[in-house]
């Protein structure tokens, strides 16, 4: 439960929460809210949490503060978000002379762990400033209409509002300025790009090292955790996507289209379109 520590007895914020029961299938398949709100500081305190089945996200809307997690301090200004795991334990306060203004949701869900994983190994930080904070004050202000509607879909509708929350989040994780690789996002940028408009080349991790003056281990760790797969993968997935584009919008052999795809010879390009695909080219050009 929140505790609030105070040397007063008397009321320490203003709040306005839902908790939020969502159903037994909610629970067990979707994102799914626990408690959404915003409250009003009225006076100094500290609230703290800790082994507590959910994530919580919240933005200071005014004033300032402090929130301690996994052993640091954060200073907390308006404007800055925080995403946080409840399991460990952390607490927050605002500032005496600046008491501020939140609103938050604590939410879990089935992926929401595996999702928090790959936001702190992309560079993720337990606080973020994001230029713009309206989107996610919007998705606040659309968590807390849903929760207290009747809709029929309203599960299904938070878990789509979760999903964009949780997007907006992702966004805001690429930090590699925090890691000890060296920094040169923009040139796995361009690697990206290079892969994207010579695929029907061949191209191996050497000649892209070599081509953009990066070392493997930059490229390959750093490529992973901007775009979520190996460069092997990516390339793959953009063969593969140009020759569904061929097989169903053009009369081409599936052997003229495995090497203008840059796969190759047809057996080579009908086993790898399967492994993907799940059926080979010719059934696939056949239901299309």
């Amino acid at each position: 439960m929140e505790k609030y520590f105070t040397n007063s007895k008397s009321k320490v914020v203003d709040s306005d929460r839902v908790l939020y029961t969502a159903s037994t299938f909610a629970r067990s398949s979707l994102f799914h809210l626990q408690e959404i709100g915003s409250l009003k500081a009225l006076k100094p305190h500290v609230s703290s949490r800790s082994n507590l089945q959910s994530y919580l996200f919240f933005i200071v809307e005014q004033g300032s503060g402090t929130l301690e997690y996994n052993g640091r301090e954060y200073e907390l200004t308006e404007g800055t978000c925080v995403f946080i795991d409840c399991r460990r334990k952390y607490s927050h306060h605002p500032d005496p002379d600046n008491l501020w203004t939140l609103s938050w949701c604590h939410f879990y869900g089935p992926t929401v762990s595996s999702i928090y994983s790959k936001y702190c190994e992309r560079g993720g930080r337990p606080t973020f400033a994001p230029s713009d904070t309206k989107p996610f004050t919007d998705v606040l202000g659309e968590l807390i209409s849903l929760s207290k509607s009747s809709e029929h879909m309203r599960d299904m509708l938070i878990n789509e509002k979760l999903s964009t929350l949780l997007r907006l989040i992702m966004a805001e994780s690429w930090h590699p300025e925090d890691k000890a690789l060296p920094v040169k996002k923009a040139s796995v940028l361009e690697v990206k790009t290079y892969l994207d408009e010579n695929y029907v080349s061949k191209i191996s991790l050497d000649s892209l090292c070599s081509k953009f003056f990066i070392s493997k281990h930059y490229l390959t760790h750093s490529f992973k955790e901007q775009f979520g797969m190996t460069i092997t993968a990516y390339l793959l997935s953009v063969r593969i996507t140009h020759a569904k584009q061929l097989l169903r919008f053009t009369n081409k052999s599936v052997e003229e289209i495995g090497y203008e795809v840059g796969i190759g010879a047809p057996h080579y390009f009908s086993r790898v379109f399967k492994e993907v695909e799940g059926v080979s080219p010719t059934v696939y050009r056949e239901q299309w």
